[in-house]
């Protein structure tokens, strides 16, 4: 389960985060391409836009869900 506490550094602010037991895998940028990122030196993935869609936040969701580290989080 992702540790609010733990944040990457590049997310944007709102619900959805990502922590830095993230393995960079892409699975995340894969399902959210709208609101997720891997890093220009693919060291880790960020939510660089939260969802604003039901299509975007669907989306997150299922990369959360996906997540082989469980790096994602909800705060929301």
């Amino acid at each position: 389960m992702a540790n609010s506490s733990k944040k990457n550094p590049d997310n944007v602010p709102g619900k959805y985060y990502i922590d830095s037991d993230c393995s960079a895998c892409g699975v995340c940028s894969d399902d959210a391409p709208a609101s997720i990122r891997l890093t220009n030196d693919g060291a880790y993935a960020y939510v660089y836009k939260q969802p604003s869609t039901p299509e975007e936040e669907s989306a997150l969701k299922a990369a959360l869900d996906n997540c082989p580290s469980e790096s994602i989080g909800n705060d929301g």
